[in-house]
């Protein structure tokens, strides 16, 4: 079998779109676990425990025809203070990944951020993890155009599901709501509360990123649901016992969502809603 290479494998969307990749492919994951986790592994997978400032070193004996780039820092407000921690897996490590895949001519499927679009293009500047990201989504497209290696470049919105982290530092937002909801607290907002998101399940992400690595190539694959909620809006979803906590630097107000590209080559149109999720986190409570 052909081998793929997941960075970031058992974090959040890596384990849904290694699923996906496992009948067709043999998967090897490179993670850190920063914050992904054992927990996560899927059955099948090969799973390296490493940085990927080290991924030469750690797989230099694979030849895949697919690296998928997930395993870079991805917090927006806690980048401000893990700015070394940032550059160091954005900045380092990306490049290693981007060498190994210059050394092997094979594809690369880059995740990039949807910060970069943020309120009118503003975002790319509002935190280092947003200018990073959005940084190296030029990279690899000069890297593309410098070295002609195949690429494509994907845009996340807000992924939420099964996997995500609810507590730390780290947790998402998502996680944080769902976990102060099923211990009976209150939600905590960060205001204004109306900075709005598009919410998208990791299942559909997985599904785009699949369908890009097939057959993609190029930048602007953006895979989000085209529903836009602000985050209070999404916390009375689950309750209006709702705590509000002090603004926070970086916190973009507003992102445009354009899955056009990834619709129009490939159909891909998102399964899951916000809501439906919501509720069934709620029947989980009863």
């Amino acid at each position: 079998m052909k081998t793929v290479v997941v960075t970031g494998g058992a974090g959040l969307i890596g384990p849904s779109l290694i699923e996906l990749l496992l009948p067709k492919y043999r998967v090897v994951s490179l993670d850190n676990y920063f914050i992904g986790s054992e927990k996560n592994h899927v059955g099948g997978a090969e799973y390296v425990k490493g940085h990927t400032k080290d991924i030469e070193s750690l797989l230099g004996k694979e030849s895949p025809i697919v690296i998928y780039q997930l395993g870079e820092y991805s917090r927006v407000e806690q980048s401000f203070t893990d700015l070394e921690l940032v550059w160091e897996s954005n900045v380092h490590g990306a490049f290693r990944v981007f060498e190994y895949w210059r050394k092997r001519a094979c594809k690369l499927v880059y995740a990039g951020s949807s910060t970069k679009f943020a309120d009118g293009g503003l975002g790319r500047d509002q935190s280092p993890y947003a200018w990073m990201k959005a940084s190296n989504t030029e990279l690899v497209r000069n890297y593309g155009a410098w070295f002609d290696l195949p690429y494509a470049i994907t845009y996340f919105y807000n992924a939420y599901g099964p996997r995500e982290l609810s507590e730390g530092p780290y947790a998402s937002v998502m996680g944080i709501f769902k976990r102060k909801y099923l211990a009976g607290e209150p939600i905590t907002v960060v205001a204004p509360g109306t900075q709005k998101r598009n919410f998208t399940h990791v299942e559909d992400i997985a599904r785009g990123l699949f369908m890009v690595g097939e057959k993609g190539q190029g930048d602007e694959y953006g895979i989000g649901s085209p529903e836009s909620y602000t985050v209070l809006e999404v916390a009375k979803m689950f309750t209006d016992n709702i705590v509000m906590l002090p603004e926070r630097k970086g916190n973009r107000m507003e992102s445009i969502v354009d899955t056009t590209r990834i619709e129009k080559e490939f159909g891909w149109k998102p399964q899951h809603t916000v809501r439906e999720y919501v509720e069934s986190l709620k029947r989980q409570k009863k």
